[in-house]
């Protein structure tokens, strides 16, 4: 069974070190796609970071092992933070 692309529970919100860039998406893919188009076009770290709001949404993101770590700290108020590197090369012959 093919996993479901968003989860009511979780949310992905894409920010630069100095929060002056934040942005708030229901799917990684969007996420990801708006970090890396951030990043190589300001030259800096873009953060992602991952807010879970239940028990169903650590299993969508994390399974098992996404519900042990939530259920460690249900407050937490970022469940998984990643770090966006990207940076153009230019033209390549």
């Amino acid at each position: 069974m093919k996993k479901k692309k968003t989860h009511k529970d979780v949310e992905f919100f894409v920010w630069n070190g100095n929060q002056i860039l934040r942005k708030v998406f229901r799917t990684f893919d969007e996420a990801t796609a708006f970090a890396i188009s951030l990043s190589v076009t300001r030259g800096e770290d873009v953060y992602i970071d991952v807010v879970i709001y239940s028990r169903s949404g650590a299993r969508w993101y994390g399974g098992d092992y996404g519900v042990e770590v939530y259920e460690e700290d249900t407050e937490a108020s970022i469940s998984d933070r990643i770090v966006v590197r990207a940076e153009s090369l230019g033209r390549i012959a």
